[in-house]
């Protein structure tokens, strides 16, 4: 062999010009030399390099991503430690990991000889065409930002918001995570959350418990007033101040309705409405007070 290998031949035959007659001569060079002769070379030259190449990449992912959990894992025990505050963890966790993953992921192409200024470029035009066309992804970014920063709601919260309700479990950069009463995950985008109309019921430290009872008509209103007030007083849970509200509230077609509103601690809010609607389903009928149903009284003429 000459001191230049077939290999290195054939890889310059083909990089001094981009004809195709220059890849033509290129291959017949390899399929007229034996294999032998070249394949070492080919080895030595391309895929050892490569292979390291690609073992350095594999490395560095693994070192990369074990370092962004300790990273992310000293964030969570300092913000946790310093201020207590699940929301702010839970979306900087998010925020960090995505542009820690990123750097990671350049350093990797770089490592496997990539243009990175070239692939930045790349993904600069990219990522403004799908910005432009993605614009709900966007605004889910910026409403994450601004729930962030007002604070409509924190994680532990119970809201109503976009139809559905539940308990606030995660808030990150796109979306947050709702946990329902019966143990079903609702994830709504941030966007129309932070812009939207929204109930949060646990801000205060009390709320208001509302009833309408029916009685018949004919039935005694003042035993029914007096019978709901004394269930009230009996109960421990409902609070003195504000004071509890009872009165007609209106005369319906088959029934007297009576209003009825009750303030109570957060966490009593649903024993004590429950509990109240026994209550009143057992005692009326043992006070004589019938709770009525849709009737129609139809007379006959002769």
């Amino acid at each position: 062999m000459e001191n230049d290998s077939i290999v290195t031949q054939v890889s310059e035959t083909i990089q001094d010009t981009s004809t195709l007659a220059s890849v033509t001569e290129g291959i017949q060079k390899l399929t007229s030399t034996p294999v032998s002769e070249w394949l070492p070379d080919l080895v030595k030259t391309y895929v050892v390099p490569l292979g390291l190449k690609i073992i350095a990449a594999i490395v560095v992912l693994l070192l990369g991503r074990w370092v962004i959990k300790l990273i992310k894992k000293w964030m969570a025990n300092g913000l946790m430690s310093r201020h207590g505050d699940a929301t702010l963890h839970s979306f900087l966790s998010n925020l960090v990991s995505v542009v820690l993953n990123f750097f990671l992921i350049m350093a990797i192409v770089g490592i496997l000889g990539i243009n990175t200024s070239s692939l930045v470029a790349l993904l600069a035009s990219a990522g403004l065409a799908v910005g432009m066309s993605l614009g709900g992804t966007l605004q889910n970014f910026a409403g994450g930002v601004l729930i962030i920063m007002f604070r409509p709601f924190k994680v532990g919260d119970f809201i109503s918001a976009q139809g559905m309700e539940g308990l606030v479990n995660e808030i990150q950069i796109f979306n947050t995570h709702l946990l329902t009463t019966d143990n079903k995950e609702v994830i709504l985008p941030n966007g129309p959350l932070a812009t939207g109309v929204m109930t949060v019921y646990s801000k205060q430290e009390t709320r208001r418990v509302d009833w309408v009872f029916s009685i018949a008509y004919g039935d005694d209103y003042d035993k029914a007033k007096a019978v709901l007030r004394q269930l009230l007083d009996e109960d421990q849970r409902v609070l003195k101040s504000p004071e509890t509200f009872i009165e007609l509230g209106k005369l319906n077609s088959s029934s007297v309705d009576i209003t009825v509103r009750a303030w109570v601690k957060l966490a009593d809010y649903w024993p004590v409405f429950f509990s109240m609607n026994e209550k009143v389903y057992k005692t009326f009928a043992k006070e004589g007070l019938n709770i009525p149903f849709p009737q129609m009284d139809v007379h006959m003429k002769s």
